[in-house]
This record gives C-alpha cells, structure tokens and sequence, in this order.
C-alpha cells in the first residue's frame, strides 16, 4: 500500500482554500474513486490523469486509487486538481519520490498528453500559498499572473513530465521573477472631448474624492465619451489596488499582464442580469461590479436595465462588497468601484435640446425618471447635466485640458484626502464626516436652506458634504466654503428637478 499527500487550493469567492490531496493505492479490483465533494469537472479528471500518465510513459498502477480532497465540506471545481492527483499517484506508486511534496503547492489542468492548461484563479491562490511559506508549481501560462504577488515563489511548468524531473532532482524548474519594467497605461484622452465644461468639472471632482455619478443628457453630446475617458483621469493604481483588481479579474479568467496597474472599465448593456452585474452561480463567480473593482462601471441607458437589477446595486454602492448566499455556498466578493451612468432626460431623448424637436409630455417623462427608484438615485454622489454642444464650439480647433493635467490636481486633491483622513471622501463614515467635513458658518446655512427646499434625506445631506470636502480639496483649501457647498449642492441636480 502507497499513500501521498500533496496541496493545492481551491476557491470560494476571493478567499483561496487549503486543500491536501491525499492519494491512497490499495489491493483489489481496479478502481479509481475521488472523494471529498468534486463536481464533474474533479470527477472527469480521472480520466485526464489516466491519458496523461500512460501518454507521457509512467505506468498507470493497476490497483485500488482512492483520491481524497479535505477539508470534504468544500466544493471542489475545475481541472485544477489535475497535476496533483496524477503526482499523488506517482508518488504512492514509488515512479517518483515523495520527500520533496510537501514544500510546494500544485494546481494545473492535464491535457492527454501531459502538457499543463491555464487556469483561472492563480493570482488569489498564490497570494494565499504565498502565505504558508510553500513554492507554487502552476502552469507556464499562469506564471507571469502569479508572479506579480510580492515575494512569491513561483516555479511553471510546461508538462507533467517537468513536474516529475523537478521533484526527482534530475531537472530542476526556473523560478518565475516578475517583469519589473512598469510601463504606463493608456487611456482615452479626455481633451478629445469638446465642450462640456461643467461635465468636465463634475468627473474630475468624482474623480478627486472617488464619487459616483450620473449624467443626463440627449443622444450624442459626449456621455459614453466621457466615461470613456474617466479611468485616465483616476489616480494611478497603488501595488495594493493593482493586486486586489488583478486577483478578482483572474478569478473570473479574464486579467492579463499586460493590463497591470490600469484601471478596468466594464460597461455591461442594458440587457444584462442581476447574476451578470452582481455575480452568483451553483459556483459562485464574480460579477462585473467586482471585475471594476478599483476602477470604472459605467452604466449607459440606465432607465434601460431592468429595475430589479439596478436595485441590486444598492448595497455595493454602501459597504464596497457583496455576498453571494447560495442553499449550498456562500462567498463574499469586493466591490469597490466607482459607478459613472448615463441616461437621457426623457423617453425620446431630446427634452432641452436647442432643436426644441421633443414632443414627450410630463407624464411620459415622469413615468421616464421613475424607472430609476428614489434609494438608487439618492446613493449616486453627482448628478450633472451634459447638454448639446453649440454648433460653433464643435468647430473649434485645438483640444481641451489633457489627461496628465486634469490627473495632476486630481492626484494632489487624494493625497490630500489621504493624509488627512486615510481614505478617500466617498468613503468617510458618518462619525468622519461630521469630524472632517464641518462647513463654516455661511456654507452651513446654505446647506439647511438646501434641505428644506429640496428636501434632502440625511444620506443626501452626508453626500453633498462629502463632495463638497472634495471641491474644498481641489481648490487646497482646508475648510469647507460657502462656494463649495453651493456647488456641491448643484450636483443633486435629480433633486433639483424633482
């Protein structure tokens, strides 16, 4: 009899599970039995692990094989189990020695013919390998992901057959070093962007204090334009941010290197499903609020989403993550990302237009508006108005403020906010806001006449302070002024209308 015990990891949600493959080779009938509750991708390995091995000439043991995954509570999915069930096997049958298993973790997908498949999850699971001390042996294709985790010990491999040559001491695998040449991201430049001014003034401000928001707007004045061109005037990613985006996208087999540091922009279509927007699934996966995750959800046509998805929103917008309660799973996502939507200001588009062609009656526009609920509308910080552009303003020539100047204030308004508080304003707590966010004495009698006339609710009323701190920060000033919160105060400009 032959026992191997190997580590791998599994996933639920971003946290990254210890795994210990245990491999037994008893007497009797031939069998091969894996254990500890596989779903079918698990299950479909055995035969992937018996090709593999008879193609890359080890002999497949003619014996009892029992496979065990613990802990046998957790749900085990993907190929990932591939390369440690077949070593496990080499292991207990005496092919290849078993002193060196246990100073590394595996996880790769077998092809028949012994070559190791990507797989998806390998930046949350070597993060948390990276903990325990142990090396990672993964596949070549997920090397350069898996390397951008800090003082990672990353060793890929090309086949099964490397694997086993490494572990006999015969062909020793190369570590993994990240590439450390940072190259900048690219971004839509926000100069290409005629006119609009004030949208303008409304993003950088969003982007200073890390607010959400809303513009409205008719067709074709720059509104999918500007979101575009949002992400470039953010402030650069930390090695933190970087990593934690990184480490979701993979989770959900989408990163690339090539787009570390640079901040994603998702922009589902309306059509999408609650399930698309929030994640979930028998294996619950992350959706695109958390793919976004440190960077951009831009939302065109909102009255356009179904309602019921757009309510699912809400409570990512509050707390920055989201748990996925399945009968039998339950995982917890980050979602910490900036909500840029768009919409027009009646069904057909054009109500304000200088063109005067809307033909759309009161009710038809309220019945519009009120497609987006009251609490949704109340958690989206600015709320700005993107008119038409003049014909002659179109004409001009020459471009407007550049990416590098508008990130320029906005980078120094967030090491602002930094210094003083930890944390971006958007995300001051109520505690905070009334220590970091106190207005003087004129601006606060401004604020309680806003209240009685627009009849703000408190969530409103710690809104317009808090995008009224991030005003103060851009101009460098240390109080909040009268100025401030008056413009803060025109960006609630649903409130004002309704």
């Amino acid at each position: 009899m032959g026992l191997a015990v190997l580590y791998s990891r599994g996933l639920a949600g971003m946290d990254a599970a210890l795994v210990t493959v245990e491999v037994h080779l008893a007497g009797g009938l031939p069998q091969f039995t894996i254990v500890g509750l596989p779903e079918a991708e698990v299950k479909e390995s055995k035969d992937r692990v018996r090709a593999a091995l008879q193609n890359c000439q080890f002999e497949f043991p003619a014996r009892r094989i029992t496979v065990n995954l613990a802990p046998a509570d957790l749900p085990k999915e993907s190929g990932r189990f591939d390369l440690p069930i077949a070593l496990g096997i080499l292991a207990a049958s005496g092919q290849i020695p078993a002193d060196r298993l246990a100073e590394y973790e595996y996880a790769g997908e077998l092809a028949l013919t012994g070559e190791l498949r990507a797989i998806r999850g390998a930046l949350a699971m070597t993060y948390r390998a990276c903990d325990s001390g142990r090396a990672f042996i993964l596949p070549a294709m997920n090397a350069p992901e898996a390397a951008l985790v800090e003082d990672a010990v990353v060793y890929p491999a090309q086949s099964l057959l490397q694997v086993a040559a490494h572990l006999a001491g015969r062909d020793a695998l190369t570590r993994h070093l990240p590439v450390t040449e940072a190259v900048a991201p690219h971004y839509p430049d926000m100069g290409e962007v005629k006119g609009q001014a004030a949208s303008k003034r409304a993003l950088e401000i969003a982007a200073a204090g890390g607010h959400s928001v809303l513009m409205s707007g008719p067709p074709g004045t720059g509104k999918s334009m500007l979101a575009a061109r949002f992400p470039g005037i953010l402030p650069q990613m930390t090695q933190q941010e970087a990593l934690e985006s990184a480490a979701m996208q993979s989770l959900g087999g989408m990163f690339e290197v090539a787009n570390w540091k640079r901040r994603p922009y998702r922009a589902p279509h309306h059509t999408a499903s609650a399930v698309a927007l929030v994640g979930g699934g028998s294996n619950p996966r992350p959706g695109e609020i958390s793919v976004a995750m440190h960077g951009v959800l831009f939302l065109d046509e909102l009255p356009e989403f179904d309602r019921g998805v757009l309510e699912v929103l809400r409570e990512p917008l509050e707390s920055g993550r989201i748990t996925i309660s399945r009968a039998a799973r339950r995982a917890d996502f980050k979602a910490q990302f900036q909500l840029v939507a768009a919409m027009n200001p009646c069904p057909c588009g054009y109500l304000g237009h200088y063109n005067g062609k809307c033909r759309c009656s009161p009710d038809q526009v309220s019945r519009y508006r009120g497609k987006i609920s009251g609490p949704l509308l109340d958690r989206i910080d600015i709320q700005v108005e993107v008119p038409a552009v003049p014909q002659d303003e179109l004409l001009k020539q020459g471009e407007g403020e550049s990416n590098a100047t508008i990130q320029g204030r906005v980078e120094a308004a967030r090491q602002r906010q930094l210094a003083r508080q930890g944390k971006p304003n958007a995300k001051l707590s109520v505690t905070e806001i009334d220590t970091w966010c106190k207005p003087d004495a004129q601006g606060e009698a401004l604020l309680r006449q806003a209240i009685t006339r627009l009849n703000l609710s408190a969530r409103a009323y710690h809104r317009v302070l808090k995008v009224a701190r991030s005003i103060a920060d851009l101009a460098d000033s240390e109080n909040i002024l009268t100025a401030h919160i008056a413009e803060a105060v025109q960006y609630r400009r649903m409130d004002l209308q309704g």
